[in-house]
This record gives structure tokens, sequence and C-alpha cells, in this order.
């Protein structure tokens, strides 16, 4: 009949995980279970059939009494749901499995815990109060006699689980009044899900309660990797405590799109101490909170013969299945009870429930040096096990990691971030990696904190507003925050404006003291004692750093570790006590990490060992002794080193040690060995370590201003790297030159010598014109002085030999020219030359208010150049100011310039601004006419072709007499521009008298005339009665002038009136020399016009002796000076001998045969 329970009742009684249900007299009618975290129970329907009140007993002697409203029957399936709060009970997962295997080992809960066998499936009756309910598939259980007893009606045992004995999980609800046959005891009602509330229960129950083994669902799934986050993560991981660090929007953000989106990689780059480990952890967290699951793992946690992350992975998932099998309930166990709890199942489970693993690997520089050296086997295994389950990974590194690592992933696989975290385009951020995110595989970049991250970080850690060097850097402000915390009362407490250097060395005293302090505990040490102690602690901590200097990636071995902090009784040169080891690893200074031990943040490990750098031997080895390298590793020497392998991510404490020289010894030191480097990479440009130590060591000073030289230097090498055509460093871009603090006017000026290495316009990669434009862009106030100050460079740039340095700037601030309009015209008006003013001109066309105001200032100002500005670019300016406000602005300023007695030579200029509004006209034109009448050149003509309409007899006479000065040709074209046709007989009138007392200007007239007729949309209206104006009466060499030009054939367009003006002159009495002038017109021309007004001026011409003789005279003329002309003359001479024999004498015919090379019939 089944087998004895192997436990006794006393030893896991069901109350300690049950709920027990009575009626309101205290007769027990059965058990229950909870399957959610509300409380809600599951048991069967015969348990709380015809109750009117229930009254629930819980373990820790808790009760409560729910009404029949609190319960959901569900007689159909023999069961029943009871909503209940406060029970404090743990639920029970229940299987999803939709069949159970005959002979499966079950737990049932009958008076004690049972075991019991599954003998199949079979239809049972279940007789309810009110009617029988056949039901399926109901488990048909093997039990030995006492506990067929217990199962019996009445027993108490109805509503209790039948749990797997392997998995622990819910498989079904006994009954104690199901009937099968002759059978009536020993039945189980399956919980399979339907269409009713249950269904949402169990769903709810798989996705919150977790279950392992065969019954592995999600909420086991997260349960093993949030153990394993808690176990190998930041300590408060997933549930921070203390400071919670500041939410980084762009970071987060590229992480929320890289869960949205289809790339199974996510590289998190940054150096050390911008936040990386931090931003995983808050990652983990919310991935948790919204029942995400998510692994993490360790570097250090990688081992020699890995063959992809799976491994790793398998590991941490085994530590963590220790954890959740010793504190499952009510059974506790060992981690094979949980089953299969492999990376691959996880991955797959989740990746089914719409919710994929993410594997977080935090620092994988710390990986054994013999697995870095099979890198691109490791990655390959990673990206086929990605590939394979569904999985996705987040790497969290160093630049010179993924700069290798990141480029052995396919790309397809890589999250393609924006700017992410970082923020190395703002000239005040921090330190970022050497590498430019254009030169490393897709990934998402960490920098420093933006300003108002680093506001509400300061805030949240207690630290004063000032202005610290490393104000944004995250580490930095965590430990300076702890330092001052600790020290709050102390003399010593480093100040809010400490640098990264003070705030390593304060927080380092710091962990030392406390440590100290922990070891005088045993001893009863006080005072000067524990300062002394502290001391030793700090050499051994020193001591600990120079060992793991050497050889590796920086960690410290077990045994070198002990060493230097023994577990037991301390030798008496370290002061005696016992555990050293125990007060270092609990006060946080190093952890452990895989077979050994590190530094708890990196950016203090880089710092302590580049104080025991030989700097000068590591730049021999790394560098100077290096003519070919190979860019996986390089040697170089170290305390306890014989050329080991130094791979790229371990610069660090080089330049830390670089830093430190400085710092200790000047910045001359520094200097000269920045020059070797620049020099060394003129060598060979393709020294990643010269090139990368130049651009860190340069972005982590704290002024770059006293290497400006080192900068001068390396930018010439740069332009002429360019020119030779080789490689430049990618380090050495555009961002890193923008990163460097400097001033900007330094900063500018490199810049301005770095622009001739610019690669044409569609070369790929940064320009640096388009950095300084990403400068201006940003800050256009304190740019703008440093870019005018490129006019005064005119070399060609070999990009774009048709462009200029200087000439790329003024196109720059033309094209910026909206971003701070008031002060570029401050900053153009400031400067001298003459771009300057080009750009100002443009401006006043195109942006007439900035200019207004402008004029504005400028009137008001009290240098002479600044109110001599207002003026001149006031007047350009007033034709193009539409708006109202833009003319106030004028009219204020002119009657600003005509109150300052001193300024009487610009009055005029202030006058022409006034007349062109016509709210001031009337007032002011007298005046105007005035001064612009008697020559005053900074009241320009076209200042009064507003008031030509208003008062056109004033202006006409006051252009009559301003005709007669040196500006004439400007004043005559403005005056005709400006003509209406009810205006134009005066204008012409006024013309012809104008030409008369000077002749010089009646080609002026004529050339204007040509270039409105042959524009195409030359007002006709005008032209007509004025030209028609000048024609009549006008004096000779007017005449002759327009006639040459009306002779002219012209556009198609202008053709008739052209003929309408010339033929009443050729017809009223013709003048010799109009028809000299018509007839040269004619042979320039061609075709049947030129023909007929040759033959025309001809007959005119011989009436009289003179007249023919001037035509014979000027056809040869122009037979020998222009080209054809004889050889058509002497066509239509042949063509028509008879009609061209009254007006071409045989002379004549003789002399155009012999210049056309051709004969005419007599």
């Amino acid at each position: 009949m089944g087998r004895e329970p192997a436990r006794t009742a006393g030893e896991h009684p069901p109350g300690d995980v049950l709920v027990r249900i009575h009626d309101l007299a205290g007769r027990p009618r059965g058990l229950g279970f909870p399957a959610d975290h509300r409380g809600t129970l599951i048991t069967s329907h015969e348990a709380v059939d015809g109750l009117p009140r229930l009254v629930l007993h819980a373990p820790g002697d808790r009760h409560r009494v729910v009404s029949a409203d609190a319960v959901t029957p569900l007689p159909e399936l023999g069961l029943a749901l009871v909503r209940s709060e406060g029970l404090g009970t743990a639920p029970l997962p229940v299987a999803t499995r939709n069949r159970v295997e005959s002979g499966t080992y079950v737990r049932i809960a009958a008076g004690c815990w049972r075991e019991a066998r599954v003998l199949g499936t079979t239809t049972v009756t279940y007789t309810a109060a009110d009617r029988c309910h056949p039901l399926d598939d109901a488990l048909e259980l093997a039990i030995g006699t006492t506990g067929r007893d217990a199962l019996r009606p009445g027993g108490g045992a109805a509503g209790g689980p039948v749990l797997d004995a392997a998995t622990g999980a819910v498989l079904g609800v006994l009954g104690t009044a199901l009937r099968s046959g002759s059978r009536d005891v020993g039945f189980a009602v399956p919980l399979r899900p339907a269409r009713s509330p249950l269904a949402e229960l169990l769903a709810e129950n798989a996705a919150t309660v977790p279950a392992y083994g065969t019954d592995l669902n999600v909420a086991g799934v997260l349960e093993l990797t949030a153990t394993s986050v808690g176990q190998d993560g930041p300590s408060g991981a997933l549930a921070p405590g203390g400071v919670v660090p500041v939410e980084r929007a762009a970071t987060t953000a590229e992480f929320a799109a890289f869960e949205r989106g289809r790339a199974a990689v996510l590289g998190l780059v940054g150096p050390p101490g911008s936040g990386r480990t931090t931003e995983l952890a808050a990652l983990a967290a919310r991935r948790h909170r919204a029942g995400l699951p998510t692994l993490w793992l360790r570097g250090a946690d990688l081992r020699d013969d890995d063959l992809s992350v799976a491994n790793a992975a398998h590991r941490a998932l085994d530590r963590a299945a220790r954890i959740v099998a010793a504190s499952r309930t009510p059974f506790p166990g060992g981690p094979e009870g949980l089953g299969d709890t492999g990376p691959g199942r996880l991955a797959a489970l989740a990746g089914t429930a719409g919710r994929p693993l993410l594997v977080l690997l935090d620092g994988p520089e710390e990986m054994p040096s013999a697995l870095a050296d099979r890198l691109a086997r490791w990655t390959d295994g990673t990206a086929r096990w990605l590939r394979r389950t569904g999985a996705r990974l987040v790497v969290g590194c160093r630049a010179e990691y993924w700069e290798s690592a990141g480029a052995l992933l396919p790309a397809d696989l890589l999250h393609r971030g924006g700017d992410g975290g970082g923020h190395r385009g703002e000239r005040q951020g921090g330190h970022q990696d050497g590498a430019t995110a254009e030169d490393l595989p897709a990934c998402v970049r960490l920098g420093d904190l933006t300003a108002q991250e680093a506001i509400h970080a300061r805030a949240r850690y207690g630290i004063p507003e000032g202005s610290p060097a490393d104000s944004r850097h995250p580490l930095t402000l965590r430990l300076l925050s702890e330092v001052r915390a600790a020290l709050a009362d102390a003399p010593q407490a480093p100040d809010a404006r400490a640098d990264r250097h003070d705030v390593l060395s304060a927080h380092l005293d710091l962990m030392c003291l406390r440590v100290a302090v922990r070891l005088a505990a045993e001893s009863g040490l006080r005072g000067t004692a524990v300062r002394r102690l502290a001391a030793r602690v700090s050499g051994q901590v020193h001591e600990a750093a120079r060992r793991s200097l050497g050889p590796g990636q920086g960690e410290l071995g077990r045994e070198a570790f002990e060493e230097v902090f023994p577990w037991g009784p301390a030798p008496a040169r370290l002061g005696g006590g016992t555990g050293w080891a125990s007060a270092v690893l609990a006060e946080g200074i190093l952890v452990p990490a895989g077979t050994g031990y590190r530094f708890a943040h990196e950016e203090l490990a880089d710092w302590l060992h580049g104080t025991h750098l030989d700097l000068d031997a590591a730049l021999r080895v790394l560098v100077h002794d290096h003519r070919h390298h190979d860019h996986d590793h390089d040697h170089a020497t170290g305390p306890g080193t014989d050329r080991l392998p130094v791979p790229h991510h371990r610069i660090g404490p080089v330049v830390q040690a670089m830093l430190l020289l400085a710092r200790h010894h000047g910045t001359g030191p520094l200097a000269s060995r920045l020059a070797d480097l620049v020099h060394a990479l003129d060598a060979d440009s393709g020294s990643w370590w010269a090139a990368r130590l130049l651009t860190e060591t340069l972005a982590r000073v704290p002024d770059a201003t006293p290497y400006t030289e080192v900068l001068r230097l390396l930018a010439d090498r740069i332009v002429a790297w360019r020119q030779q055509r080789r490689r430049m460093p990618r380090e050495l871009g555009p961002a890193f030159w923008t990163a460097l603090p400097l001033p900007l006017e330094t900063g500018f000026e490199l810049l301005r010598r770095l622009v001739h290495a610019d690669g044409p316009p569609g070369e790929t990669g940064s320009r640096f014109l388009d950095a300084a434009a990403r400068l201006f862009t940003a800050d256009p106030v304190a740019v703008l002085p440093h870019l005018v100050r490129w006019f005064e460079d005119e070399r060609p740039l070999p990009a774009t030999p048709h462009a200029t340095v200087a000439t790329a700037a003024q196109a720059l601030l033309h094209t910026h020219r909206h971003r701070a309009p008031d002060t570029l015209t401050e900053v153009l008006a400031d400067s001298a030359h003459r771009r300057a003013g080009q750009l100002l001109t443009v401006l006043a066309e195109e942006d007439p208010s900035a200019m207004c105001r402008a004029v504005d200032r400028w009137a008001r100002d009290e240098r002479p150049a600044r109110r001599a500005a207002a003026v001149a670019y006031g007047l350009r300016a007033a034709p193009h100011a539409r708006d109202v406000t833009d003319r106030t602005l004028l009219r204020y300023a002119a009657i600003a310039l005509l109150l300052r007695t001193a300024d009487r030579p610009l009055h005029g200029g202030a006058l022409a601004l006034l007349v062109q509004d016509p709210s001031s006209r009337d007032r002011h034109l007298p005046r105007a006419l005035e001064h612009f009448a008697a020559g005053d050149p900074h009241l320009p003509p076209s200042a009064l072709t507003g008031a030509l309409a208003s008062h056109p007899e004033p202006v006409l006479e006051a252009f009559r007499a301003r005709l007669a000065h040196t500006d004439a040709r400007e004043t005559l074209h403005t005056l005709a521009d400006a003509t209406t046709p009810a205006l134009a007989p005066r204008v012409a009138a006024l013309l012809r008298t104008a030409v008369e007392q000077r002749p010089d200007l009646a080609g002026e007239l004529a050339a204007y005339a040509g270039r409105r007729l042959t524009q195409e949309t030359a007002d006709h209206d005008v032209l007509l009665p004025l030209l028609a104006g000048l024609l009549e009466g006008g004096p000779q060499p007017l005449r002759a002038a327009l006639a040459g030009v009306l002779a002219e054939p012209g556009t198609s367009a202008s053709r008739p009136l052209r003929r309408e003006l010339l033929d009443p002159l050729l017809t009223r009495a013709p003048d010799p020399a109009v028809l000299a002038a018509v007839l040269g017109a004619a042979a320039r021309c061609s075709g049947a016009t030129a023909r007929e007004l040759v033959h025309r001026t001809g007959l005119l011409l011989v009436r009289t002796p003179d007249g023919a003789a001037h035509f014979d005279s000027g056809l040869v003329d122009l037979g020998r000076r222009v080209p054809g002309f004889a050889a058509a003359l002497a066509h239509w001479l042949a063509d028509a001998p008879q009609e061209w024999a009254a007006v071409v004498g045989p002379g004549t015919r003789r002399t155009i045969e012999n210049l056309a090379g051709a004969g005419i019939p007599a």
C-alpha cells in the first residue's frame, strides 16, 4: 500500500507552513496553503463547504476569522480560494507540469508530513453539500495504513498540499470526500490552469513563488539570480543602504534602449572611479524590482580553462543554488534538490517567458592572464553561447580592455549607444579614457557626472558647493563624503575643494586608522599608540601595493596577502596582536577576488601602484626601447617582475606615476617626459603606449597650461603627419584637445594650428574644425573672441585649398550667428579686421534685429569708434528693418547721436536714419537735405529715396545739388532706381541738366540704361518715360550714348522698348553723332537687325556730302576693328548690290572687299 513516512510528525509539523481551517465551534475542517504573497489560500472545497465563517490558524499562533465573502468556491474543481491577510505564511510553489508521472514520490500533510507515491490518475466524484461533481485526472496515491486513516473525512487533512518529494512543488490538493468506485481514500485534485480565478492565481504563483527542479519557473530563476547578485555583487546592490547614488539619466536611457533592442552585448566603458560598478548595480536593482533575471559575475571569477562566460555563470549559479537550497521551507536540503540550475536552462526559461536573462560582467580585466591570452577563443565561445541561449551580456570595463575585446565580438551583437554617460565634450569635465568614442567598438561611454548630476550628488553626500578640481568624479565625491563624515570635528578634515590626490590620500589614512582601531581593541591600546599602529597598517598597505604591482593583473595572491596581513599572531615588527587579515578585510581596503585579493577601488589601486612604480624604467621599456609594438600587450619592469606581459589596461599606475612626478617635483620634469613621448610618437606614430600615456596624462593634470609648449609641438607634428600622409593616432583626435584643462584662448590657438590636419569634408572621422564648431555652439559667448582671432590666419586649408583658416572661421560664425547675436556683434565691432566688417554687413541684411540692437548700444557708447560704427551699420540695417521695434531702436540711436555736439561729422548719418523712418521724416528732412546737398558722406542718396514720394520737390532739388559732388555716379543710380512713373519726367529733366553741367555723366547714364533694359524685371512703365525724357532735348553726348545702347539687340523682352525709343531718335532731325553711335552698335550685332540698322543709318547719312563721307569712313573703320563685320558687309553688298549702291561708295566697296577677302559685284 506504500511506504510509511520517512519523517515523523515532530520533525516538520504541517502547521509550521500550512494554515489550519476550523469552523466557529473550533472543529477542524482541513488545511490550506498560501499561493501568493497576499495570503490567498488554496484548499479543498469540502473544507469550506456550507460554513458562513472560517477561523484560520497560521504558524506563530496567528489567526483570523473570515466570512463567506472571502471564499471563492470552485466546486466543479473540488477546490476553493480563501482571501486572507496578516497570516505571515510564505507561499508554496505550484507545479506547472501538465501531468504527473506514475511512481512519483510525494509528501502529504496528514497529521504530519508523510511520504506517498502517485499510482496514476483517475476520475473521481466529489460530493458537495448541494450536488455531486465528477472530477477528471485526480491523482491516486499509494500510502500506508496509518496515512490512510488520517485521510478519512473529519481528520483535518482535506485541502492539504501534495508536494513533489524532489522539487517541493505542489502537485495537487488532498480531498477526503472524493470517491472512485469502491475506493474512498487517497485522492488529490490536480491544480491545472482553467478559465477561473484559479488560473490567475497560478500564473501569479509561477511568476512570484520560486519552484525548482522539474518545476523550475520564472520566480525560481529570479531567486537564483538575485541571490547571485547579493552574493557576488557589491554590498547592497539590490537594497541600497546609506546614500543612494544619483541616477545618471543618459546611462539609464542606454540600458533601457538595450533591453528593448535586439543587441546581445552592451559595453559600459569608463575609467576607474567613473561608477561602472555603481551603474551595473543600479541596473540590477531596477531589473530586480521589475521581475527580470540578472546574474552578476566578476572578472576575478573567471578561470584559466573557461571556454565562455557560461562557465563562470554556471559556477555563480551553483553558489547561489547552495544558499537557496539551505533556506527552503518546509524541507531544506542540498543544491542537488534544485535540479538543473545551469545558465543554459535558466536563459531558455527566461527567454520563453519574455524576460531574457541578463549577465553582468564587472571588471573583465581581472581575468587570469592565461585566459587573457585566449581572449579571442573565449570571446567567440561567449558570442556563440549568447546566440544559442538568447541571453544578454553587459560588460563594465575600461576602454583599454574594450578596444580589443569589443573588436572580437560580432558587430551585430553590439549595442550601438549614443553619448551614454560620457560628457567628454564639456570642457570643465573630469578625466575620460584616452580612447574616444569613435576609436572603440560600439559601446556606452561612462565618464564624470554632468554638472547637474554633480550638484545632486554633492547635496546627497553633504559636500558644500565649491570649486574642487574633481567635483564631478563619482568615486572622489563618495570617498570625500566618507572622510568628511568620519573627521567632521577634526582639524585635519579635508576641505571640500580637495583634489583627487588629496581625497585618495585622506581616505587611505582613514581606512588605516579604522583597521588600527580594530586591532587596538583587543590589546587595549589608546591615543598615540593607535596612531603608531595606523602608520604600521599604512606601511603594510603600501607593501601590498608594491607586491601586487608586478606580475599578473594587479591582484595580490593568498600567500602574499597572508604574509603582509597575518590571520594569526602578527610579528613584533608590526606591533604584535592578531587578526590583521580580518581587520583589513572587514574595513574593505582589500576584498577577496578569485583566488586572491584586490584593492576595493581600482582607482585607489592605480594610485597606490603609481607611488611604487619606477617611472623612467617603465617608460624606457614600454616606449623608448620599442621600435616594433605588439598591440595586445607590451612588457615593463616593476618590482618583482622580469619583463612580464603588461596588458594595456594596466596603464593606470604609469599615468598615476607621471601625475605624482609633477605633484612632487614640479611641472618641468613631467613636461620633459611628455616631450619625449611626443618624439617617440613622431618616430613611430603607431606606438600605443606613447599615444595613450600622452593623452591620459594630459587629460588628468589639473592645469595643462604649463605643458603648452609640449602641446604646440604635438600639434605641429600632427599637421606634419597629415602632410606626410602618415596615420595619426586616433587618441589624438579632436575630442582629446577639446577636453584638455586649458584656458579657451590657448585651446583655440591650438585648434587653429590643428585645423590644417583636417581631412576633406567627405572623409570619415571627426575634424578639428567641427570640434571648434561644437565648442562654439556649447558656449558661444566665451568662444567668440577667440574664434574671431582666426581672421588673421590667411593660410589655405590643405583639405579645402579654396578656403583659409580665416574664411572657415567667418563661415562658422555666419552659420551659427543666431547662437549669441548680441555678443557676436560686439566682438566683431571690437575687431579691426576687414572680415569682421564683412560679417557685420551680412548681419545687417540677414539679422537686422540684432544689428538694430547693436546700433542702439553703440550710439550711447563713450568710444568714438563705436558711435561711428552705429552710423555705418545702422544705415546698412535700415533698409532691412521691417519691425516697429527695430525702427524705434534706430530712431533712438539717431537722436542720441544728434544730441552729441562733438559728433557733428556723424550727424548726417543720424539724419539719414531719421528720414528713412516715416514717423520722424517730416521733422528732420529739411536739415537732412541740407547735409545731403552739401555732399555729407554719411548721408547716402539711398536714405532719401523714401522721401521722394512724400516730398518730391525739395528732395529733387537736393539731388540736383548732390550731382555736382564726387559721388555723382552713386547719386545718379540711386535717383534713377527710385523713380516712379509720375516722377519720371521731372527726374529726366534733372538728369539732362546734370549731364549738361557734367558731360562725363552721359556714359554713366547710358550704362545704367543698358543694365536696366537687360533686367528681366525691368519696369517699362518707368523706363519708357524716363529714357524718352532724356532723349527729348537731351544734350548730344547723352543722346549719342543712349542711341548706342538702344541699337544693341538686348534681350527679346527689351527689343520692343528699344525700337520704340530708337525710331523717333532716327526719324527726327538725325544728328550725325547719334547716327555714328547707332552704326557702331549695329556693327557689333548680327543678322537681319544689324543689316537693317546699318542700311538705315547709311540712308540718313548720305543725304549730305559730309554725312556720306562719314558713313564710308565709319564702315571701313568698323570693318577693321570689329571682327566679322567686313565679311558680313561684303555679303550684304553682294547679296543686294543695287540696294547698297546708293549708300556705299566704290572706294569703300574695294576696301571692304580687301578686308573680307571676297569679290563684290559692281
